[in-house]
């Protein structure tokens, strides 16, 4: 009788994870695999005809936030985010009810500039709303990141870069609203390096004005494609610039999970960030591992391999 695969991190990755911040990376495709895949995939994305999000008010000049959660309504995305290997070490973890909450597509193209060193709490950064809010009132949570990378994401191709030990401390204040202006926030030259957030400059949420993250203890989180690292959002991390060596871009899905307890988008019906808006009518978080014993969440089941997922309300709406 066989048995499935327990990809549970092992009690010293777990303590790594917990002192570092961040695990990984790990493999979950080979690189041909995923380039076959992700370059059909690609295309079909191109059909949105089932996204849950218009284009018609989401488009900025950074980025477009109706490409988020395609995992909702493309099949290999949809199966991408329950994986087990992904799945269970999450929940070694957040515990074993687990919710993925956003998906979101990170492409760097050649001669893109980085990204700013940046924590994510609430994810009102940008927005001025908590996003997330765990239970109790806590002003400290975040959300575990599981990032993979769907091409070759070296330094020179503008990958990741982590701090280690920066996520039990929160250096910015999310509540202080950043300033969307990209003519202004662009390929800003910060210590050396091009560096932006999708318009924003991170800088301005920073508690200690006079404040510099110590880049002297930077990693950089190089990953073949298909691989991936999770890290919690409250890590300080960040992006290199793309130099341009290869006319390839570096694309990294990243997938977002909290436990069920988490209320998502608490008191409000849109998603404002970016320059863009989009409504939350037809969104859903989805159930990876475990029960949802709360029932504040709009969950979104699986149906057909056509149409991953649909919406429910939450109990009592």
């Amino acid at each position: 009788m066989s048995t499935m695969p327990d990809f549970t991190l092992s009690p010293e990755d777990l303590a790594a994870f917990h002192r570092n911040g961040f695990a990984g990376p790990f493999t979950l495709y080979e690189p041909d695999e995923i380039k076959k895949t992700w370059g059909r995939t690609r295309l079909e994305l191109l059909d949105r005809s089932a996204a849950v999000y218009s284009d018609d008010a989401a488009v900025s000049a950074a980025t477009n936030i109706s490409n988020y959660d395609r995992h909702l309504d493309h099949a290999f995305l949809a199966e991408h985010i329950t994986r087990p290997e992904i799945a269970h070490r999450v929940a070694s973890v957040l515990g074993p009810d687990v919710l993925c909450w956003r998906t979101e597509f990170f492409p760097k193209h050649p001669g893109d500039e980085g990204t700013d060193w940046h924590q994510a709490d609430t994810f009102a950064n940008a927005s001025g709303t908590p996003q997330i809010q765990w239970p109790g009132g806590s002003d400290f949570g975040g959300t575990i990141t599981v990032w993979c990378a769907f091409t070759e994401a070296s330094a020179e191709m503008g990958c990741l870069q982590f701090i280690p030990g920066t996520h039990r401390t929160m250096f910015y204040d999310e509540t202080k609203r950043m300033h969307y202006a990209p003519d202004r926030n662009t390929s800003v030259q910060k210590d050396g390096v091009r560096r932006g957030f999708f318009g924003y400059d991170y800088r301005e949420l920073q508690i200690d004005p006079d404040w510099k993250p110590d880049e002297s203890q930077a990693v950089s989180m190089e990953m073949r494609a298909g691989q991936f690292i999770m890290f919690w959002s409250t890590l300080m991390h960040a992006s290199h610039p793309h130099q341009g060596l290869t006319r390839d871009m570096r694309m990294g899905f990243a997938a977002r999970y909290v436990p069920t307890s988490v209320e998502i988008y608490p008191g409000t019906d849109e998603i404002e960030e970016y320059g863009g808006r989009v409504s939350l009518d037809r969104y859903g978080a989805v159930l990876v591992s475990g029960a949802d014993k709360y029932g504040h969440n709009r969950i979104a089941t699986r149906t057909t391999r056509d149409h991953p997922f649909v919406t429910q309300s939450p109990a009592g709406a």
